[in-house]
């Protein structure tokens, strides 16, 4: 799919095994997340704009490149987004944070929005939204509107794991979003839960369950 780039990286790969195996627990759950997090915002921003400036080293003079053009935003969709939005910041630390409360309803699986306060610059920033799992594709659907709606025209989405319809829900709506992903499974099941997926992410982070 021309909108989904799937980060193969072997550290990626690895780091994700170890958190989908149901014997890992809290603490190291959310250390590898964190790392994950780290290395995927690499791939995230690999095209990010660059322009040459003059400086000089201990030796001579140069002309070297820096980025350019917008600033970056992140906005972790809560609260499972929040155990990915501390690695990208360990990235990109000057980025400004947003913050999208959604919760999927039990019964009809629709995101119901309870919380969002947004940067007052969004319209002038790139915005990476950050959410573990892409499932039905309702909340990263609906937390996109909103930092669309804000003026943001420049948005991308870095989740861990992604069902078929999630991606497909999510083109059907902002066809213009790229989607990061280090993985791609097989399908959700009666209760919309990725298979095989890694379990409740948000339960996994925080240990509620």
């Amino acid at each position: 799919m021309k909108n989904v780039t799937v980060i193969d990286h072997p550290l990626v790969q690895h780091k994700l095994t170890l958190m989908r195996d149901k014997n890992t627990g809290t603490k190291d759950f959310r250390m590898l997340l964190n790392e994950l997090s780290t290395l995927m915002a690499y791939e995230v921003t690999r095209d990010l704009p660059m322009e040459e400036i003059d400086i000089e080293t201990p030796v001579a003079p140069m002309k070297a490149r820096v980025l350019a053009g917008r600033k970056l935003g992140i906005v972790p969709i809560l609260r499972a987004g929040l155990g990915m939005a501390e690695g990208v910041m360990e990235l990109i630390p000057a980025a400004k944070v947003g913050h999208i409360g959604l919760y999927r309803d039990p019964v009809t699986h629709k995101p119901v929005s309870y919380y969002h306060k947004l940067p007052s610059d969004t319209c002038e920033r790139d915005m990476i939204v950050v959410d573990p799992m892409l499932a039905t594709g309702g909340s990263a659907a609906e937390g996109i509107r909103m930092v669309k709606e804000a003026g943001c025209k420049t948005v991308r989405l870095m989740c861990l794991v992604a069902a078929p319809e999630g991606i497909k829900a999510l083109y059907e709506q902002h066809p213009d979003v790229h989607i990061y992903t280090a993985a791609i499974d097989s399908h959700l099941n009666e209760h919309c839960y990725i298979v095989p997926g890694l379990g409740d992410a948000g339960d996994r982070i925080f240990g509620t369950k």
